[in-house]
């Protein structure tokens, strides 16, 4: 089991479609600015909350190295059709493209 990795302008792709975007950052990070959208699952917390990510999910970070080793994780637990998106927050800024801010997404 594998994961895809996205790029930021692919993004907007995926969410219309209906795929969930994942945020496994931590919460203090998550609300400083987050990809709109995006509900926080701190990585920290995924094991055993596994279930609450669904097939298809867009998984983000600052980067794109904790939400690749979260869709490893996950695509080692079963999970089908993940994404990560490479460069996470800092890609997705560095293309223009604004962040909300605060719990929700």
């Amino acid at each position: 089991m594998t994961y895809t990795d996205l790029f930021p302008n692919e993004l907007d792709i995926h969410r219309r479609a209906g795929a969930a975007l994942i945020d496994v950052r931590e919460p203090d990070e998550y609300t400083q600015g987050h990809v709109p959208g995006a509900i926080n699952l701190p990585m920290s917390e995924l094991q055993g909350r596994e279930t609450e990510v669904p097939d298809g999910a867009v998984l983000i970070c600052a980067s794109g190295n904790r939400s690749s080793q979260a869709a490893a994780y996950l695509a080692a637990q079963g999970h089908q059709k993940l994404k990560n998106l490479m460069g996470g927050t800092f890609g997705w800024t560095r293309e223009g493209r604004d962040l909300a801010t605060g719990n929700q997404p």
